[in-house]
């Protein structure tokens, strides 16, 4: 009686093709997806700087948002604070994911 093959002779990984190469959502993003990004982390930048730092220092500017966040002594550091601590997170997450992925 001949037994059946059960393993394959290559590893699973060596014979799959390229993802990128044959879907059409796995092209690349345009420039416009990474100029919106630097955009938009460079004003959040410029806006959590003022706001935790550049505010005690400066008189009121007359606009509504930056006002309202000179004058606040307590939730202007939650957005900062919940960014790096969700950050940490995620990354934890990530490698725990990976981790038990490859183990």
């Amino acid at each position: 009686m001949r037994r059946r093959h059960t393993h394959k002779s290559q590893p699973s990984w060596f014979a799959r093709d390229d993802p990128l190469e044959h879907s059409a959502e796995g092209r690349c993003p345009s420039p416009a997806v990474g100029y919106a990004l630097i955009a938009g982390s460079t004003l959040f930048l410029v806006l959590g700087s003022y706001a935790v730092f550049f505010s005690a220092f400066l008189p009121l500017t007359g606009i509504w948002v930056l006002d309202v966040l000179a004058k606040d002594t307590h939730y202007k550091y939650l957005m900062i604070m919940l960014i790096s601590s969700g950050t940490g997170f995620v990354i934890a997450n990530w490698v725990g994911w990976q981790y038990y992925r490859n183990s």
